[in-house]
């Protein structure tokens, strides 16, 4: 029988929950990496049996984990993310601090891990200071892909509230030399080789919080989406405006429409329906919670413009949590689950597409991320 195993990262550990197709019964497993800050956990498309984590820690630096069991027992493999040397460029070898300084880049912390699609051997990882890496030994070595950051904005790329960090990752379903990135705080970009050459794909975002609104580079991207099956289409939630591309990030439009504040940091597509898509509104980019103490999630069904509140279930009333880039996911069963975790500590499951909620648990550490793998 068909089910889910929804990986949860949280700011003290990783979570495996567990469910058959009805989605309302759940085990929880104890947690792994217990007392670390776990950024992101992502199973592989190739196999649904090796999944991956990163492991972060202010005394002890940053893990990369590996399970080939489904999360049931964990291996550290290669830790070495060393920049490539940028030649070449004036200031190649720094980027903006927050005052605007020049500072050397710096490895941190792996924020995301992209498997990819079709080889268990291959991943991608995207690091603080903004870089991405690739392993195609199943995480024995790291290898940066440095023309992202050798791009010529790299010298002015300033740190979001967050840190200087490579977010997100979208790799297209047929194409494996175009991938989507996204960072805080310089904005989205594709590569059409690889990786060795990379494309600012910026134009239409308006950012009011940089001299020049219109740049291009320097927006706060939180997110992008994609549907797998209209590729050329992607969604975004910036650090204010919902927007959406249909020439592979050519170019922008907004379409936050009628949702109730535009600032957030999720986005999501619906499984079967490329113009349904998610979001989690919050008050501002000062208030890290949801508007007058309601969690609700909103859904458009025409591909942005026009949003409706999705409430049953969820807490509306002295409610006040937030819900993170990383933290929202969908399933791919016949009729689509929806799932997101709050820095509460609650996991939510829509078995229904985002008609009815549940949660899953309610007492974890902060949710830094969700993910869904369908078995």
């Amino acid at each position: 029988m068909a089910g889910v195993r929804v990986l949860v990262g949280t700011r003290k550990g990783a979570f495996v929950l567990t469910s058959d197709e009805g989605r309302r019964d759940w085990t929880v497993e104890e947690p792994h990496f217990a007392g670390w800050e776990v950024y992101h956990l992502k199973g592989s498309p190739a196999d649904p049996d090796r999944i991956w984590a990163s492991q972060s820690g202010g005394w002890f630096g940053q893990l990369v984990q590996r399970s080939d069991d489904g999360g049931r027992t964990w291996d550290a493999v290669g830790n070495d993310f060393t920049y490539a040397p940028l030649d070449g460029r004036e200031g190649a070898g720094t980027h903006q601090d927050y005052d605007g300084t020049p500072k050397p880049w710096a490895f941190t912390r792996v924020w995301h891990i992209e498997p990819s699609l079709t080889d268990r051997e291959t991943a991608y990882a995207g690091v603080e200071d903004a870089a991405l890496f690739k392993t195609t030994d199943g995480g024995q070595t790291w290898n940066e892909l440095a023309g992202l950051r050798g791009h010529g904005s790299g010298p002015s790329w300033q740190p979001g509230a967050g840190g200087l960090c490579l977010h997100t990752l979208l790799l297209h379903p047929t194409d494996e030399q175009r991938i989507f990135a996204a960072i805080s705080a310089a904005g989205a970009f594709r590569t059409d080789d690889g990786g060795a050459t990379w494309l600012p794909i910026n134009k239409g975002l308006l950012s009011g919080e940089i001299p020049q609104q219109e740049a291009e580079v320097g927006h706060c991207v939180h997110n992008l989406a994609m549907h797998p099956d209209r590729p050329d289409t992607l969604y975004m939630q910036k650090h204010w405006d919902v927007m959406r591309s249909d020439d592979a990030g050519a170019s922008w439009h907004e379409v936050s429409g009628d949702l109730p504040t535009d600032f957030g940091f999720p986005i999501e597509v619906h499984a079967h329906e490329p113009e349904t898509v998610y979001v989690v509104p919050i008050t501002s980019d000062y208030v890290h919670v949801v508007p007058d103490g309601k969690l609700r999630v909103y859904r458009s069904r025409t591909g942005g413009g026009e949003w409706e509140p999705l409430t049953k279930g969820l807490p509306q009333e002295h409610c006040y949590v937030n819900v993170l880039r990383d933290a929202m996911a969908v399933d791919r069963l016949d009729e689509c689950g929806v799932y997101f975790g709050t820095t509460g500590g609650q996991v939510y499951c829509s078995p229904d597409g985002g008609d009815t909620w549940q949660a899953i648990v309610r007492d974890l550490p902060s949710v830094l991320s969700v993910e869904v793998q369908t078995l």
